[in-house]
């Protein structure tokens, strides 16, 4: 598995587009803006993408759902809790950013324990609730995908519209933590960081 990192749109999103060098297949996880320089790298880097995945619905990681669909006519996938946000500016919060922005509709609804087949790898779907009610983590052999779940040195708010700690905490505990130290992490926002030393220095994980 490869993967090229973008950061896009007005808080500096982590769009990934994670691609199986053999067969040429992809997908685009958290297209957050700036759809020309995504579209720009998928040539550059000449994948088929076959999915559009958001790890949660705020405007931040979906706001090139619709340039990118519209482009690559592939589905888009996101976590069942946070299909609404999609097309509700309140709850995908682009009224913060003096928007009214509507994706397109989800295709596929994820559910826990969903696997996202591309190419000669699979990623599987974990439902981490807290930061939205339908927040993902996406884990592969080597690496996972925290979205606005944990970040490096910090986790995502819990302060917004459908966010909860007692659920974020639930999911840094019984879901995060529990797996393998030597998981590369690749958060949302901010630098890769490895699973391992967030256990020892990331004081959320550190508390729960």
């Amino acid at each position: 598995m490869k993967v090229r990192t973008l950061v896009v749109g007005p808080i500096a999103t982590n769009c990934y587009i994670i691609y199986c060098e053999e067969t040429g297949k992809a997908l685009i996880l958290d297209p957050g803006g700036e759809g020309n320089l995504i579209l720009k790298a998928v040539e550059e880097l000449n994948v088929e993408v076959e999915y559009i995945v958001n790890s949660h619905g705020h405007y931040d990681h979906i706001a090139a759902n619709g340039e990118l669909k519209e482009a690559l006519n592939v589905p888009l996938l996101i976590h069942r809790e946070d299909s609404e946000a999609l097309v509700e500016p309140e709850l995908n919060l682009s009224v913060l950013f003096g928007l009214h922005y509507r994706s397109p509709k989800a295709d596929k609804l994820l559910e826990e324990g969903d696997e996202l087949k591309v190419g000669k790898f699979k990623l599987k779907v974990l439902h981490t609730p807290g930061h939205t009610p339908g927040s993902i983590c996406l884990l592969g052999e080597k690496e996972i995908f925290t979205g606005d779940t944990l970040f490096a040195g910090s986790v995502g708010r819990t302060d917004l519209p459908g966010g909860s700690f007692q659920k974020l905490a639930y999911s840094l505990k019984h879901r995060i933590a529990a797996l393998p130290d030597w998981l590369k992490v690749y958060p949302g926002h901010g630098p890769a960081t490895m699973l391992g030393y967030e256990k020892e220095s990331n004081p959320y994980l550190r508390y729960f």
